[in-house]
């Protein structure tokens, strides 16, 4: 059995931007990679708001299948795609990374909460392509996602 590629959202707190990217990647995208989330700091929970738009907008409850997690607490990964946070931005080992730059939704209506979400939804869908089409990483790597 082949090995899919593995992706990694990280941020510092890995407790919305990324916790989206990670439930979005294994809602439209678990056919090609597997995703994760992680920072360099813990929140006690998931981002309230975060949770209840990917309830409201995907049906998808992040508080049963996703907890913030550490940088240590997943595996290596092919592939890490930092979210938007600058100088702090955590560092992890890949063969690719990228940064979406996105602001941080904490602390704002929904309306930019769900420009966020849709953005991230975006994305996600575009790296699976670019995966798929063998754009971002080798061929090597490609043939682990078919």
């Amino acid at each position: 059995m082949q090995t899919k590629i593995k992706v990694a959202f990280i941020c510092v707190h890995n407790s919305c931007r990324s916790q989206i990217a990670e439930a979005l990647g294994r809602h439209y995208a678990s056919d090609v990679f597997e995703s994760y989330s992680a920072g360099t700091e813990t929140k006690p929970q998931i981002n309230q708001d975060a949770v209840r738009m990917m309830k409201e907008i995907y049906g998808l409850d992040m508080e049963e299948t996703q907890h913030s997690k550490l940088l240590t607490d997943i595996p290596e990964v092919d592939i890490v795609i930092t979210m938007g946070c600058n100088v702090e931005c955590p560092w992890l080992p890949s063969r690719h990374r990228e940064d979406w730059g996105l602001d941080d939704p904490t602390g704002k209506g929904d309306e930019e909460f769900i420009r966020t979400v849709k953005i991230i939804e975006q994305k996600v869908i575009e790296l699976k392509n670019r995966i798929i089409s063998n754009e971002i990483i080798s061929s090597e790597l490609c043939e682990k996602a078919k």
